[in-house]
C-alpha cells in the first residue's frame, strides 16, 4: 500500500504534454513551486519524431532518449507510479501501487496506447522475418536492419484505421526506404506497397496533391481502405481486409513495416473522465473537461478532433496553462482557445520534406514564408537538426 499524497495540481503523464504544461505553469506562476506533482512510471523520455530517421539509418537511436529524472521541471515533484483509477467527483486518483492522490486541479496527458496484440502474429515476429516498426524505441532498430539488408522483393508499409500518433509516419519511412533501395541497386527487383486503411494519402488536399505526386514518381503501389489484420512471420505473408467489401486477401512480403493499431490507454478507457470512445472528454477549444471543470487534458489522450502530434501539444499546452490559471485565480478574462493546429513534417526522402501545418478545418496554418506544400531540403534540415533542440531546450523547459 503506497503512502497517500496530495498536491494542488496533479499531472498524469510526463511525456511531451505533461512536462511542457508543468514547465510553462511554473514559469508563469513561480509561487506554484512545491505544489505540482507529476505521475509517470517511465524511466526514460523519448523524442519520438526522430524515430523515422532512426529507422532509416540517418540518426542514432540513443540520441532520442533521456532519463526522465533529468527532465522533471524544477519545483515539481515526481511520483514514479502508474495511475489505475480516477474518482473525479472526489478529486482523487489511485495508482497501481495503491497510493491515493488528492488534487485540487488535474491535468491529464496520458498519451496513446500501441495495441500490438490487436494483430495476431505480430508480437511474435516483430524484429525478425523482415517485420519491423518505427513505433517503439525497442523495435526501431529492426527497421534499419530490415531496410539495409533488403535484397529485393515485396516491401509493404501499413497504416491502420485507428487514430495514431503522427499520421504521416507510416508513409515517411516508406519514402526513405524506397530511396535507399534505389541508391543501393535493389529497387529494380522490388515492389513497394502502401497498405493504408484510409481512403487517401492525406486528409488535407493541399499536401495530399504533393504526396500523390511523390507516390507516382517513386512508383509506389497504393492500396486504400486496406487494413492489416494478421501476420505470419515465418511464412512471410500478411492478411489484409478491404474495409469496403470486407474481403480478405493475403500478400507475401520480404519486408513489412507495421504501424500498430492504437487506442486510448487502458487506465483511461473505462474511467469516468473519458467519453464513450475512451478518450478524455474535453472542450475542443478550451481543453477543459466537459463535466469536471477542475480537470484539463492535452495531447494524444484527449478527444480533440485533430492529429495526434507533438506540434499540436506545443499549441495546446499554453491554452491549458492559461485556462487553468484563470480558473485558479477566478479571473474574468476571456478563455484561451486552441484552433486545432497540428503539424506533420512529411519526410519524402533523405533531404526532402513537406512541412504540413493545418487546423481543425483542415486549412493550412503555415509558419514559414514559403510554399510549404513543396518538398524542400530546408524543411528536412529543420526537422532533423532544429526541431529536436526546440523540443529539449525550448518546449520541455516551458520557453515556448
Amino acid at each position: 500500500m503506497g503512502m497517500n499524497q496530495s498536491a494542488k495540481i496533479v499531472v498524469v503523464g510526463a511525456g511531451s504534454g505533461g512536462i511542457t504544461a508543468v514547465a510553462q505553469l511554473l514559469r508563469k506562476r513561480p509561487a506554484l513551486k512545491g505544489h505540482v506533482l507529476l505521475i509517470d512510471p517511465a524511466e526514460q523520455h523519448y523524442y519520438q519524431p526522430l524515430w523515422t530517421l532512426v529507422g532509416a539509418g540517418d540518426v542514432k537511436k540513443e540520441s532520442t532518449a533521456r532519463p526522465m529524472a533529468s527532465l522533471i521541471p524544477e519545483g515539481a515533484s515526481w511520483l514514479q507510479e502508474s495511475v489505475t483509477t480516477f474518482i473525479p467527483k472526489e478529486n482523487h486518483l489511485v495508482t497501481e501501487e495503491g497510493t491515493a492522490v488528492q488534487y485540487e486541479y488535474l491535468i491529464i496527458a496520458g498519451g496513446i496506447q500501441l495495441n500490438w496484440e490487436a494483430i495476431p502474429g505480430l508480437r511474435e515476429t516483430i524484429g525478425k522475418n523482415g517485420v519491423c516498426s518505427n513505433y517503439s524505441f525497442d523495435t526501431v532498430a529492426s527497421t534499419w536492419e530490415a531496410i539495409s539488408n533488403f535484397k529485393g522483393g515485396e516491401a509493404l508499409f501499413t497504416m491502420p484505421s485507428t487514430p495514431i500518433k503522427c499520421g504521416g509516419a507510416p508513409q515517411k519511412i516508406m519514402y526513405l526506404a524506397e530511396e535507399y533501395f534505389e541508391e543501393h541497386g535493389v529497387r529494380r527487383q522490388s515492389s513497394v506497397h502502401f497498405m493504408t486503411a484510409l481512403p487517401n494519402m492525406f486528409a488535407v488536399p493541399r499536401y495530399e496533391k504533393t504526396l500523390n505526386e511523390v507516390v507516382r514518381r517513386k512508383n509506389i503501389q497504393t492500396h486504400f481502405k486496406t487494413e492489416l489484420i494478421e501476420i505470419d512471420g515465418p511464412k512471410q505473408v500478411a492478411t489484409f481486409e478491404n474495409l469496403d467489401t470486407k474481403e480478405r486477401f493475403i500478400h507475401h512480403f520480404d519486408l513489412i513495416h507495421v504501424t500498430p493499431p492504437m487506442g486510448p490507454m487502458d487506465f483511461l478507457k473505462n474511467s469516468p473522465i473519458t467519453d464513450d470512445t475512451g478518450w478524455v472528454d474535453v472542450n475542443a477549444k478550451t481543453l477543459q473537461h466537459d463535466r469536471f471543470p477542475n480537470v484539463f487534458a492535452l495531447g494524444d489522450c484527449s478527444n480533440l478532433p485533430t492529429s495526434k502530434t507533438g506540434a499540436a501539444i506545443r499549441k495546446q499546452a499554453p491554452v491549458v496553462v492559461e485556462n487553468l490559471i484563470r480558473l485558479m485565480e477566478h479571473q474574468k478574462s476571456a478563455e484561451a482557445e486552441y484552433d486545432g493546429y497540428t503539424s506533420c513534417p512529411l519526410v519524402t526522402g533523405y533531404g526532402s520534406l513537406v512541412m504540413a501545418e493545418f487546423d481543425y478545418d483542415k486549412q493550412p496554418a503555415e509558419s514559414f514564408p514559403i510554399d510549404q506544400s513543396e518538398e524542400r531540403l530546408s524543411m528536412f534540415l529543420v526537422k532533423k537538426h532544429f526541431l529536436p533542440i526546440l523540443y529539449w531546450d525550448g518546449m520541455l523547459k516551458g520557453l515556448m
